[in-house]
């Protein structure tokens, strides 16, 4: 029986983003209805972390609006990553805190983190038209550094956005290019307060993107369907793990309500899918 990797997200530092991208509510420039806070508590982390590993969660990221690190976060962090670890077994803990140089993914990686996600969202040719504040250079460097300090990399985009064909096959070489042990493939979701009002993407093109990203990956790397997934495939899910997706989110993202992962056991279950127990892949 073919398992699924179950992961799920934590957004510990909330809506507080001052960069532009069109795609976000995190962003403090489109004013979305979301919940915004600053740092929650860690012992209020650590009870949803032992929650998401209930559920059956094998990854569990720690997410902090933001561009990047700073010393602050960093600290934050890889405090939240110690309590976790001292509390709960058998979690891969992400951290995806924007971007990262070398020594900021060091301190993390000495302090409990597993794996880093940065995703490079979209084309290097079409980012200027969703993002002005930053460069997708910067992206691509987070991620190599990533690689280069020895954690395991998660780096994927966002598909849907007003990009070309083109720009989604870019997008997958570039990722590609990086060999990461994870990715997810986010279907954007469109919110009334962002600027990009659309999604240009229907099922059967998302279907041949989770297809592209499996023959370039290869097969042993986790391919996981994130955002946007119960637009495109509610009641449709076995498509997505035909396509070649071995991996779910579960739960909420990061401003958007999910469905419950009861709920997605359960379909999982009819499929005939078995949840993943341990973070190998072979």
């Amino acid at each position: 029986m073919k398992a699924v990797f179950l992961c799920a997200i934590n957004n510990i530092l909330s809506g507080t983003c001052l960069e532009d991208c069109k795609f976000c509510t995190q962003s403090v420039r489109y004013h979305a209805d979301i919940e915004r806070y600053s740092y929650k508590a860690i012992d209020q982390i650590v009870d949803e972390a032992k929650q998401a590993k209930a559920h059956g969660a094998l990854g569990y990221c720690l997410v902090t609006a933001g561009k990047g690190l700073d010393d602050k976060k960093v600290d934050f962090v890889a405090r939240a990553a110690q309590a976790i670890k001292a509390e709960v077994e058998g979690l891969n803990l992400i951290a995806c805190n924007g971007t990262a140089n070398k020594e900021q993914l060091s301190y993390l990686k000495q302090h409990g983190i597993d794996s880093y996600n940065h995703n490079l969202e979209t084309s290097e040719r079409y980012y200027p038209d969703i993002c002005q504040t930053h460069a997708w250079s910067e992206r691509y460097e987070t991620c190599e550094n990533v690689k280069t300090i020895g954690l395991a990399l998660c780096s994927g985009g966002i598909f849907g956005m007003g990009e070309t064909a083109q720009d989604r096959d870019d997008l997958l070489e570039a990722i590609a290019s990086l060999q990461p042990e994870s990715t997810p493939l986010n279907f954007y979701h469109p919110n009334p307060a962002l600027p990009i009002k659309t999604r240009n993407i229907e099922q059967d093109e998302a279907i041949e993107i989770i297809q592209k990203a499996r023959a370039l990956l290869g097969e042993e790397r986790l391919l996981m369907v994130a955002g946007g997934r119960e637009l495109l495939f509610s009641g449709e899910e076995n498509k997505m793990f035909e396509a070649g997706a071995n991996a779910i989110v579960i739960g909420n993202y990061l401003t958007t309500p999910g469905q419950s992962p009861n709920k997605d056991r359960e379909i999982l279950e009819s499929l005939g899918y078995e949840v993943a127990t341990s973070c190998d892949t072979h």
